[in-house]
């Protein structure tokens, strides 16, 4: 199953290639965004080659997963987990790992692309997110594009020898209808 190219504005969803491995390569693993993903900094290494080779199987194999490019660059990825076609219902995960990305909306484009998608052609009625409570720049995206907080699992995250609460999100079909109705997206079927 091939996942559908989705655009609008200055984001583009797609489904993951050969040269994406070189591309998550030379973005490295910067250590602020692999701390919001919740790593702790002395377990931050280099990306190999064998990294980002398996980073791209596993984005590859994923039923549901999406490469984020901007400008024709790729910045980053981001995924539906869980699918759960009988209950409509989906987990959502994003990760932008270009740190020039960061700040300037692309995140929250990439979300109301994906999500547009999920409550559109897919028809979910609700999709949930997990976020350490420390990563503001996450939340306020997630709050933009709609998700509401309904929970805190508390130090549920050890990080630098820390523990940190991680805030469950959820948004629902007919909140994001009533939110975007102004939001426009080019659904395209995947290219040969």
């Amino acid at each position: 199953m091939t996942v559908p190219i989705l655009e609008a504005m200055n984001i583009r969803l797609r489904p993951p290639c050969e040269a994406d491995a070189s591309s998550r390569l030379l973005l490295g693993r910067d250590m602020d965004i692999a701390r919001m993903f919740g790593a702790s900094l002395e377990d931050v290494r280099p990306i190999t080659e064998e990294d980002a080779a398996r980073w791209l199987k596993a984005l590859a194999e994923h039923h549901y997963a999406w490469v984020i490019e901007h400008q024709g660059s790729f910045i980053g990825e981001i995924r539906l987990d869980g699918v759960d076609i009988r209950d409509r219902r989906a987990s959502m995960a994003i990760g932008i790992f270009d740190p020039a990305s960061l700040g300037r909306g692309l995140g929250s484009q990439a979300i109301m692309l994906l999500l547009k998608h999920a409550f559109g052609q897919m028809q979910l009625h609700r999709i949930g997110i997990r976020v350490l409570a420390y990563n503001k720049r996450a939340i306020r995206a997630y709050e933009k594009c709609g998700f509401v907080v309904e929970g805190r699992e508390r130090e549920s995250a050890l990080v630098d020898g820390v523990w940190y609460d991680d805030l469950m999100m959820s948004l629902l079909a007919h909140e994001f209808h009533r939110k975007t109705e102004s939001f426009e997206i080019d659904v395209r079927g995947p290219t040969e």
